[in-house]
């Protein structure tokens, strides 16, 4: 199952550093994940400060 990334998320974009496969853009107000390109590890779950990222 692909992560999404939730309304907490306050665009330091330090769960796209830590994506190992590119998966995670900046959108219109936070941080987006191409579901089709996640691995579900997650890793940018691990790297956020404020746990915006989690399992959809």
């Amino acid at each position: 199952m692909a992560y999404a990334i939730s309304d907490e998320c306050i665009s330091c974009g330090a769960c796209a550093d830590g994506c190992p496969v590119g998966a995670i853009s900046e959108g219109d107000g936070k941080y987006e994940i191409n579901a089709d390109e996640c691995i579900s590890c997650g890793a940018c779950a691990d790297t956020c400060p404020v746990g915006a990222p989690a399992e959809a």
